[in-house]
């Protein structure tokens, strides 16, 4: 009786996992790269979640999101710049220039031309999202957005629409984890770089 109900634990378990789609990320990046997004997907978890001991969705709805933005930014202003540098480190090169590129800001009234992060139309993440936007129309138009922009701009994904429409927005699947992830440490990279393009870094 005892191995009957085993069994049958395992198997409700493994059904409960293979729901969500690895099939996208398989056909876009090598086994290696997988294991960085992996990693830059945790990083995210770990600094949103912060003293919270529960799964990211319930991390995320419990986020006083209203209360942040109304302050000036949103959560992900809170995510520490130092270690996300320490991140793209951790990382191998390849997979982050398939994410991201640095583009020249220019200050006028300072004259000052600063590095910032800037998304890759033509990368292999831009693919992926592609491929998840043939089954997520809401995906759909930020890949759009992506490629057209060469950004990743704040108005593209609201927190709001996130908490929402949790059919587009299932903050239990890893691509949509992933996408979020990538999303708002670009949103602090931006932010928080202050880098002058006369004085350039390999990654960081």
């Amino acid at each position: 009786m005892k191995k009957i109900i085993i069994v049958v634990i395992i198997a409700l378990a493994s059904s409960c996992k293979s729901q969500y789609s690895t099939t996208e990320l398989k056909n876009n990046f090598s086994p290696n790269q997988i294991k960085d997004l992996n990693r830059i997907t945790e990083f995210f978890k770990d600094q949103m979640c912060l003293n919270m001991e529960s799964d990211f969705e319930t991390c995320y709805r419990r986020i006083p999101h209203e209360y942040l933005e109304a302050t000036g930014y949103g959560f992900w202003s809170n995510i520490n710049f130092e270690k996300q540098q320490d991140i793209y480190n951790k990382i191998s090169y390849s997979t982050f220039q398939e994410i991201w590129s640095f583009c020249k800001v220019i200050y006028p009234e300072s004259g000052k031309e600063l590095k910032s992060i800037c998304a890759v139309p033509n990368g292999k993440y831009q693919k992926y999202l592609v491929e998840i936007g043939e089954k997520n129309p809401v995906i759909a138009d930020y890949a759009t957005d992506i490629n057209e922009s060469g950004d990743f701009q704040s108005s593209s994904i609201k927190y709001w629409n996130v908490l929402k429409d949790r059919k587009h927005y299932n903050l239990n699947d890893p691509n949509i984890q992933l996408i979020l992830a990538i999303h708002f440490l670009s949103l602090n990279d931006q932010h928080k770089r202050e880098e002058l393009v006369s004085n350039p870094q390999k990654k960081n």
